[in-house]
Parts: structure tokens; C-alpha cells; sequence
């Protein structure tokens, strides 16, 4: 184990970040794990923090075996040859992607509420996620980002595979990753604490950042 927890493993990260303060970046969450992570990071840069809406789409046997990923703005990243072989027909692909969408919904409902999400157009966008396996939904998001005008996307995780950092590298500006083990056996083998993150957890930590002034408006 190397991380105590999410928000120890996002100080851990904000020392390798320091480099990006000066660009006033904004960093954005993917819930829910990747909040606490981002918000340990924002408070140190003096960052506004963000969530980005990302699902990932589950093989029809093992829904934790990611095969592709959707963001909140209908961006869905698929890997076919993978999606073939583990059956994930049209059919079924179509009814994936509309329940997760249906939570995508839910979630950005229930995390942004009324107000409208922060402008990264021309902005530098640090992407938070607590771990890295398959790439998917890092992907998505980037995707996701890209459309909306961000300058430079970049990816910071934890611990992640090497060949999804590089991967998720090929579409993003830069991946910072504080460990590349030589075999993950799961993002959660790196913390001593991995206990599945809240609505709530979330909803604390974006009001935190509300208080201590690092949310801008929309």
C-alpha cells in the first residue's frame, strides 16, 4: 500500500502538480472518486474544482470489467474488439448506454445542482481520478474536455497500468502518475483505505471548496 487514502493520495500528487499553479488551472473531479484526490489537489494550487460526469459501460457478465465509458455530454468511448469479445452486442450496448446515461444524469443533478459548470475554454484542465486500469473513462473525459475548448488536459492519477497511462497519453496533453506498479492487481491494492465514496462525501467536499473561495462562477 502506498496511499492512505484518496485525499492522502491527492496531496501526494499536488507536490508533482506545483508546476501547473501558474497556469490558473481548474481541476476537474470524476466522481466519485476521483473528488477527493482533486480536491486535495485544487486547495493546494489554489484551484477552482470542477466535476465531470464519466461512466464507465461494463461487460454484459462483469459490469466492473470496463469496456467503454460515456461523459455527461454524450461522449462514449468503446473498445470494440473488447466489447466483441465479451458479447456486448448493440442490443445491448444501447441499453448500457441509456441506464448509465440515466445516472450521469442523476449525478449531475444532485453534485452541480442549478449552477452551471465552470467555462475551461482556453483554461489548462487538471483531470483527478483516483486510479487508473483500463483508461476508458479517462479517455471519455479528455474527449469530453476537448469539446469544450480546453487548452491543455491534463490527467493526474494516483497509480495506474502502464500501457493505459499511455493509452489515456495519447489523448491527453500530459499524465501525471505519482506510482506505475509493475502489476496493478487493482487500483484499491494501493490504499489502505478504498472505501467506496458517497453522494454526500462528494457534496461535502465541492461545499468545502465553496468555502474556502475556490469556486468561480460558471
Amino acid at each position: 500500500m502506498v496511499f492512505a487514502d484518496r485525499r492522502h493520495a491527492g496531496r501526494l500528487l499536488a507536490a508533482q502538480l506545483q508546476r501547473f499553479a501558474a497556469d490558473r488551472p481548474v481541476v476537474v473531479a470524476l466522481p466519485r472518486g476521483g473528488v477527493p484526490v482533486g480536491f486535495e489537489i485544487a486547495r493546494a494550487l489554489g484551484a477552482p474544482l470542477e466535476i465531470l460526469a464519466v461512466r464507465k459501460l461494463g461487460a454484459p457478465a462483469n459490469p466492473e470489467f470496463g469496456v467503454g465509458a460515456i461523459a455527461e455530454d454524450g461522449t462514449v468511448v468503446l473498445d470494440r474488439v473488447t466489447a466483441s469479445r465479451v458479447g456486448l452486442t448493440s442490443s445491448v450496448l444501447d441499453e448500457t448506454v441509456a441506464r448509465e446515461a440515466r445516472e450521469l444524469r442523476r449525478r449531475v443533478a444532485r453534485y452541480r445542482g442549478d449552477r452551471p459548470a465552470l467555462d475551461v475554454r482556453d483554461r489548462t484542465v487538471i483531470v483527478a481520478d483516483d486510479g487508473l486500469a483500463t483508461g476508458v473513462t479517462d479517455v471519455a473525459a479528455v474527449r469530453a474536455l476537448r469539446g469544450l475548448l480546453a487548452a491543455r488536459v491534463i490527467v493526474a492519477v494516483p497509480v495506474g497500468v502502464r500501457a493505459s497511462l499511455a493509452r489515456v497519453g495519447e489523448e491527453a496533453d500530459e499524465v501525471v502518475c505519482h506510482t506505475v506498479p509493475a502489476e496493478l492487481r487493482g487500483v484499491g491494492f494501493w490504499y489502505e483505505d478504498f472505501t467506496p465514496v458517497s453522494d454526500e462525501q462528494v457534496l461535502e467536499l465541492l461545499n468545502g471548496a465553496d468555502a474556502w473561495g475556490r469556486r468561480e462562477p460558471g
